[in-house]
């Protein structure tokens, strides 16, 4: 039977400084961190969130050979990967907190549909929305 996601991966060309910039700046925490040889398994969850992880993983052996892991990297850095959706209460403040923790942001927050998002992205080039949702709806 089914039970679930648990772990959605992310490519990112440096798993140190992805870790960083999950941690220290979005407030995620390490789940796992581990090595065999030169793969190494990084998850980071965020607090609320602790039944899913997000995985941080760097394109290569023993998945894909040079020329994929090249590929990928590029594709990551132009930010052609599909967006991520952070969910939060206030858009404004959260969008003022982690500006000021160094986050460089690709949209400042708009109103759209009653809702209110931002836009930012990882130091791969991974996309994020930032959304607060429309008041009365979950």
């Amino acid at each position: 039977m089914n039970q679930g996601i648990s772990v959605v991966g992310l490519y990112v060309d440096n798993q140190d400084e992805a870790l960083a910039f999950y941690v220290d700046k979005l407030g995620f925490r390490i789940h796992t961190d581990v090595r065999n040889g030169s793969y190494r398994w990084l998850t980071v969850q965020h607090p609320d969130q602790p039944s899913f992880q997000l995985g941080l993983f760097t394109p290569g052996p023993p998945i894909h050979d040079d020329a994929t892991a090249q590929t990928l990297r590029a594709m990551v850095a132009k930010g052609a990967m599909p967006p991520l959706v952070l969910s939060v209460s206030d858009c404004r403040a959260s969008y003022a907190r982690l500006k000021a923790s160094g986050v460089e942001f690709t949209q400042e927050p708009i109103e759209r549909f009653g809702s209110i998002d931002a836009g930012f992205r990882d130091p791969a080039g991974n996309g994020w929305k930032m959304i607060q949702a429309a008041q009365g709806t979950a």
